[in-house]
């Protein structure tokens, strides 16, 4: 996905008169300080000040910070016309202190004009004795106009801040991040199938073949061969060898692989912890819902209080009006799931991480393993729960509730269009709960894509609820059909790739896919000629759409595909289109043989995407419809081995699902996920996905640590790191449907 520039506020100054510029004072040879007046000795001149009486106290500049702000930025302290010269790395260090201990300073090192850009920031937490922070980063930019400035606000509370030491000396040797990568036997730290595929990746500087054991928990050698060696592998730059101990059928927790001196991780042979994984990466939509308050007695940890529901300081999302000069209307859209770290609500995001939810649910109708039951009522502990109806279906349609309010009513102009979006007017910092979010609600332009998307997601509705809810599914039908028609109406209202003030763009010029896909959900359920006519003369019914990328929110052709293939129909050559994803799938199999950690997933050039977790799970999705297609046991382990990278089988010996392995993912970017930053809020919850590499690294964070990282190593397990470790509901709806379908081969 797309996300966000984060920007800063304008400021007053601290004193009233005119300063003049000192000049750069000389800390070494080649080492420029770019700070004046670091130390404040004598005076706080040339700091500026927002929204706070700041002044100096034992050499030091102290701020009373005042409470209920609702950003990081409404309250800040800093320093502008700092110069950066582009490629040269700067030392940013400060001494800081926070009373009563605990609050959160933003430092930041960005723009002080519009359109207020950052390049490096970082958020410790400060305690009352204070602290020295020492950061190196790489320069993208050649600016007179840098600013550090640290922000302080978007407290409930007031609180005393002190600065001291202020720095930015450039001309220092670039830092140079090295991660922790454990054991260089890298495998599942999760769990293997007992009859199932168990390979593991070993990092050595050997070429020649190497033993190996596989020992269980009480150190007891089960099994042993040699190593396969497999050269440099392009996604990490690592010279490997591959480990294949697919022969040994036990059982049991907490074995370990033992290879070149190495002992890897532990990990355990069993279908339980997929039964888990199932149902945890499931349960992660309740705790995203907005409208509701999440109830601690049914996730524990995570209770809080509703949010956007109209109550202070929330300004609600019951009666949002669309931006300025869209429209003269206000809706009703409340519900949904909050997208991903942040309060937005899409629905070209939300489309396709319903989609996937609903197909975890069809696929246990029609596929030879599928188990229904495991998905039934009672199994995700919702307050839906007891009503006679799959708990999976009850998640998904807290979403559907909210995508049909985002239609355009009858009566107005683009009636049966799709807002594409709802979200806040500016951004805001973290943390922050849902409850305690300030900012004014707009809807956004109706898209031709988010049209679609209702129409696919509101159309594959109908069949799956009618069971439960005619009366839901018939207006789930209705508003599909009023969509696609508007939708064919208007077939190039494309979203503004510059609309990502306060939520994210999700940028998209071409809605030929959305055409196809929506077309064959209506198909699927109605059995109409219209909508069969229009996906056979579709370009895309004959064309190669299952890339090396995957499918997305923005390449949406492959759900309307695997759909066709998988759930039953006339539709006139269907075997050519079941026989399309089998192709697709030998084609995913053969990039997993040869990548030596064993994933359905090589980008061009070695370049990672945003969120390539999920296209990875998305990739062994349609290896996994192969399976249900033909029974062919290549398919079933070449889906159930694409779980081994992101569950810790990679460069960077991590599980990417929080909860899941020794060592895990669980500092996702996310505003009340962010135990990072406030220890009054939790981590995500177990069975969360981070976004994962993404040789992009559009985040200041990321970029002052992983400039030049290759392929797999361009991830961070940090908060701030919001490119590379966000969470989001479509990634995990890959995440879902993939454990579900694993869990169905135990």
């Amino acid at each position: 996905m797309t996300r966000r520039r984060t920007a800063l506020l304008a400021v007053t100054a601290l004193l009233a008169a005119a300063f003049t510029a000192l000049p750069a004072a000389q800390a070494g040879a080649d080492e420029t300080e770019q700070v004046r007046n670091g130390t404040f000795d004598t005076t706080a001149d040339p700091w500026w000040t927002n929204n706070v009486t700041a002044g100096l106290s034992g050499g030091q500049l102290c701020a009373d910070v005042p409470g209920g702000t609702a950003n990081r930025w409404d309250v800040a302290v800093g320093q502008n016309d700092i110069t950066l010269v582009k490629g040269e790395s700067y030392r940013f260090s400060f001494k800081a202190s926070g009373a009563p201990e605990g609050h959160v300073v933003r430092a930041v090192v960005g723009l002080q004009v519009s359109p207020y850009d950052t390049w490096y920031e970082i958020s410790p937490q400060l305690t009352v004795s204070g602290d020295s922070y020492s950061y190196t980063f790489t320069s993208p930019v050649d600016t007179g106009q840098a600013q550090v400035a640290f922000q302080v606000g978007g407290g409930a509370d007031a609180w005393r801040f002190c600065l001291d030491d202020v720095s930015l000396l450039g001309g220092v040797p670039p830092e140079v991040y090295e991660p922790d990568t454990g054991p260089r036997v890298r495998v599942n730290q999760v769990a293997y199938l007992p009859a199932g595929p168990k390979n593991a990746t070993l990092v050595t500087d050997v070429t020649t073949r190497l033993p190996w054991r596989l020992r269980d928990a009480g150190g007891t050698t089960v099994a042993h061969g040699f190593t396969v060696p497999r050269g440099t592998d392009v996604s990490s730059g690592q010279n490997v060898q591959s480990i294949d101990f697919g022969a040994y059928r036990g059982r049991g927790k907490d074995f370990t692989l033992v290879a070149d001196g190495e002992t890897s991780r532990p990990f355990d042979i069993g279908t339980g912890a997929y039964e888990r994984l199932r149902l945890d990466s499931l349960k992660y939509y309740y705790t995203q819902r907005s409208g509701i308050a999440i109830s601690d007695a049914l996730r524990p940890g995570y209770g809080r209080p509703a949010g956007h529901l109209d109550t202070a300081p929330n300004q609600g999302d019951a009666n949002v009006p669309c931006v300025p000069g869209l429209c003269d209307y206000t809706l009703d859209v409340t519900g949904g799931w909050y997208d991903a770290g942040d309060h937005g609500k899409y629905v070209v995001n939300g489309g396709i991480a319903t989609w996937e939810l609903l197909s975890t649910y069809e696929r246990s109708l029609h596929a030879r393993t599928g188990r229904p039951g495991k998905l039934g009522d009672g199994t995700l502990a919702l307050p839906e729960s007891g009503n006679k109806v799959p708990d999976v279906l009850d998640e998904a349609r807290w979403e559907l509730e909210f995508l049909l309010k985002m239609q355009v009513p009858d009566g107005q102009p683009l009636a049966g269009m799709a807002h594409s979006k709802v979200h806040d007017a500016e951004w805001t910092g973290l943390p922050l709960l849902p409850s305690d979010d300030p900012q004014k609600r707009e809807l956004h332009a109706p898209t031709t894509q988010a049209t679609l998307n209702l129409a696919a997601t509101a159309a594959q509705a109908a069949r799956l609820y009618r069971p439960y809810d005619r009366a839901f599914a018939a207006r789930a039908l209705t508003a599909a059909r009023k969509a696609w028609a508007a939708a064919q109406a208007h077939p190039e209202m494309y979203p503004d790739p510059d609309d990502g003030t306060g939520g994210g763009a999700y940028a998209d010029d071409d809605a030929t896919d959305e055409f196809y896909w929506a077309a064959a959900e209506l198909y699927l359920t109605t059995g109409e000629k219209q909508f069969a006519d229009h996906v056979l003369g579709s370009p895309l019914h004959t064309a190669g759409i299952f890339g090396s990328l995957g499918f997305d929110w923005g390449r949406t052709a492959a759900a309307g595909r695997l759909d066709l293939a998988t759930v039953p129909s006339r539709l006139p050559g269907r075997d050519k289109v079941r026989r399309s994803v089998t192709e697709a799938a030998d084609t995913y199999l053969a990039t997993l043989k040869a990548q030596p950690y064993g994933m359905p997933y090589a980008p061009d050039d070695n370049r990672y995407d945003w969120g390539s977790n999920a296209q990875i799970l998305n990739n062994a999705h349609v290896v996994a419809a192969a399976y249900d297609l033909t029974g062919a046991a290549k398919y079933r382990d070449g889906a159930v081995q694409s779980m081994d990278y992101v569950l810790g089988r990679n460069a960077l010996n991590i599980s990417y699902v929080t909860g899941y392995g020794e060592v895990n993912s669980h500092n996702e970017h996310s505003r009340w996920y962010a135990h990072e930053l406030d220890p009054n809020l939790p981590n995500p919850p177990s069975g969360t996905l981070a976004g994962g590499a993404n040789s992009g690294i559009q985040d200041p964070y990321a970029q002052s640590r992983l400039l030049g990282c290759v392929g797999q190593f361009c991830y961070l397990d940090d908060i701030q790191s919001w490119s590379t470790n966000e969470n989001a509901i479509n990634w995990n709806a890959a995440l879902a449907w993939m454990a579900s379908f694993v869990a169905d081969q135990g």
